[in-house]
Parts: structure tokens; C-alpha cells; sequence
């Protein structure tokens, strides 16, 4: 599956939904985790922020990865962000969109980088 990392540097990101468990089955209510770590999944929304629009996005994130003081509205910044095409067919529909995982989520934005 292709993988493609997202350049988060010159966007603003707001939290709009606190982090809460993913659940990867609804009928029986099995949590996400991560098939590497076996570290549960959580999932936020955000608004992305980027040239002149804004976009509301999904972002899946280890449980260990969720920064401190994380509240409705304050700007975060990821680490490690990749977004992922997905396509499956249910019930003879055809459906497709883009998931993204990042590895961490701070409140507050990243450091100038220095050079």
C-alpha cells in the first residue's frame, strides 16, 4: 500500500474532537491496535489549515503518542504524519477516501528549525 508523508510545516492544525479509542470492529466493539507494538489506537479530528483553505481531517494515533493538555481548539503540530489512499467494496458499493496516522500529536507548534 502506498504511503505518502504529509509536510505539516507551513500549516495550522486545531484540534476539533479530543482523541478517543478507534474502534476496528463496531458489531463487537474490538479496539484498534497497532499490528507492530500492539499499542492501542486512538483517533482525533483536526482542522488543516493550508494555503487560503481549511479541511477537516481524521488522524489515527498511538495511545503513547497523545501529547499532554490537548484541549478543544488549541493548534498541535504531528509528528510523523503519512497519509494513505484506501479503496474498499461493501455491499456492491464501492468506496475510497484517505487515512491518516501520525506517530505523535504536541500541543503548541514545532521549533523554528535553526541553520
Amino acid at each position: 500500500m502506498r504511503v505518502i508523508p504529509v509536510d505539516t510545516s507551513s500549516a495550522t492544525l486545531l484540534v476539533t474532537k479530543l482523541p478517543e479509542v478507534k474502534v476496528r470492529d463496531r458489531q463487537t466493539g474490538e479496539v484498534a491496535v497497532d499490528p507492530v507494538t500492539n499499542d492501542r489506537l486512538m483517533v482525533m479530528e483536526l482542522v488543516f489549515i493550508a494555503q487560503g483553505g481549511s479541511d477537516m481531517i481524521k488522524v489515527t494515533v498511538p495511545e503513547k503518542g497523545i501529547g499532554e493538555g490537548l484541549v478543544m481548539g488549541a493548534p498541535v503540530f504531528l509528528s510523523g504524519l503519512i497519509a494513505r489512499p484506501w479503496e474498499s467494496e461493501f455491499g456492491g458499493r464501492t468506496r475510497h477516501g484517505i487515512a491518516y496516522r501520525a506517530d505523535a500529536v504536541m500541543v503548541g507548534t514545532p521549533a523554528a528549525v535553526q541553520g
